[in-house]
């Protein structure tokens, strides 16, 4: 158990280089928020909800975190800074990133349906500050949610999603965003989605400059009435 506490604030560190021991990653609001929440989704599954809601209601009040004690979270999940909900059916993957001000959030609770409610994010994902992931969705393993983006659909493994409603860019996971993106977000202009689209124009136009360069003369001249019919 120590050697996987140990290896946990390993990969904390890994995914935010300010700290210089691990002791101080042990004053994370984010690794105590997930250190109550193994406590309350223990007492949550032995149906001791007031308990499980005490510890839960413990850790808001201490980290600004509000986790529901029926979530389901993985190994090694980094909530760096605080300020994130994640609702009651949730299902998180190992080896996940949340930034402040995320939100796994439900579906409409006014229309009476239960069950699933809540997103299934897989492993390695990287869900960025004010990103909002709504519904019983599934975001596939190492997808990154952009800044503020909203997401109400399926999101394919390896896709960068972006804007309201979100949607996927033409970034690559890989090579150069294959490791730890930070915020999720390649900084790069040449990743930047404005940039990639002008770029696909510019590379058209260019396209049909070189097929007008290649044109003759006659091919210019308009066709003299009647030729079509001539020619059949």
């Amino acid at each position: 158990m120590f050697e996987t506490f140990v290896t946990y604030l390993d990969s904390v560190k890994a995914r935010d280089p300010s700290p210089r021991s691990r002791w101080e990653i042990l004053l994370y609001p984010g690794v105590l928020a997930l250190g109550l929440h193994r406590v309350a989704h223990w007492l949550y599954r032995g149906e001791m909800f007031f308990l499980a809601r005490f510890v839960n209601h413990l850790s808001r009040a201490l980290t600004a975190i509000d986790i529901h004690p029926g979530a389901k979270i993985g190994e090694r999940l980094f909530i760096d800074h605080g300020f994130v909900v994640i609702g009651e059916t949730a299902e998180i993957g190992d080896d996940v990133t949340m930034y402040q001000g995320s939100t796994l959030g439900g579906t409409n609770p006014t229309n009476g349906v239960g069950g699933k409610r809540h997103p299934t994010i897989g492993d390695g994902v990287i869900i960025s500050l004010g990103a909002a992931i709504l519904g019983p969705i599934t975001v596939g393993a190492g997808a990154r949610i952009g800044a503020n983006a909203v997401v109400t659909k399926d999101v394919a493994e390896g896709a960068t999603m972006v804007g309201i409603p979100a949607r996927s860019t033409l970034v690559e996971v890989k090579p150069e965003t294959q490791d730890f993106v930070p915020y999720g977000t390649p900084c790069s202009e040449k990743f930047d989605p404005q940039t990639q689209q002008l770029e696909i124009l510019r590379c058209e136009v260019e396209t049909l400059r070189k097929r007008l360069a290649e044109l003759t003369p006659a091919d210019l001249k308009p066709a003299k009435p009647g030729a079509s019919a001539r020619k059949a």
